[in-house]
This record gives structure tokens, C-alpha cells and sequence, in this order.
């Protein structure tokens, strides 16, 4: 591993793990009237996009952070539409 996948995995991982205090917020509250759902299924979407991106050149940073990222804002969409309907 070189220095530019270890700038891209310090990148991805902060964008990552930005995600969590959100999802833990909204786990404990269980309130997410002011968040938009739309907003984070795009985001989900464009991670998703970024994984294929990241598989066809083969750049390992980028396949993993998104992975990552991936999961936890389908978590926190699985969160948006469960606790709606509340």
C-alpha cells in the first residue's frame, strides 16, 4: 500500500464514519421528521455508483470506504422509513 491509497483511505473513512452519530441519534431518539430521506437515498445511490467505480479501477480505498459507507446509509435509510411511519 502507498502513501496516496493510505491520503484515500484517511479520506474515506473520515467521510465514513461521519455518518454514524447520525445513525446513533436517530437509533436512540427514534425521530426523524427533519431528515430528508430523499436526500439520503441519492447519497446511497451515488456511493453505490462510486463502488462500481471503484471495482473497474481497481482502487481498493474506494471500493472499501464506499462498501462501508454504503451499509451504514442503507441503515440510515431502513431507519428514515421504519421510524416514519411512527
Amino acid at each position: 500500500m502507498n502513501f496516496i491509497d493510505i491520503i484515500g483511505l484517511f479520506a474515506g473513512g473520515c467521510i465514513t464514519l461521519s455518518t454514524i452519530p447520525q445513525i446513533i441519534k436517530v437509533w436512540k431518539t427514534k425521530k426523524v421528521k427533519e431528515i430528508s430521506l430523499r436526500m439520503f437515498s441519492i447519497l446511497t445511490f451515488g456511493i453505490a455508483v462510486w463502488i462500481v467505480y471503484g471495482i473497474l479501477k481497481k482502487d481498493l480505498p474506494i471500493i472499501l470506504t464506499n462498501s462501508i459507507s454504503f451499509v451504514l446509509n442503507l441503515i440510515m435509510v431502513y431507519f428514515i422509513i421504519y421510524y416514519e411511519k411512527e
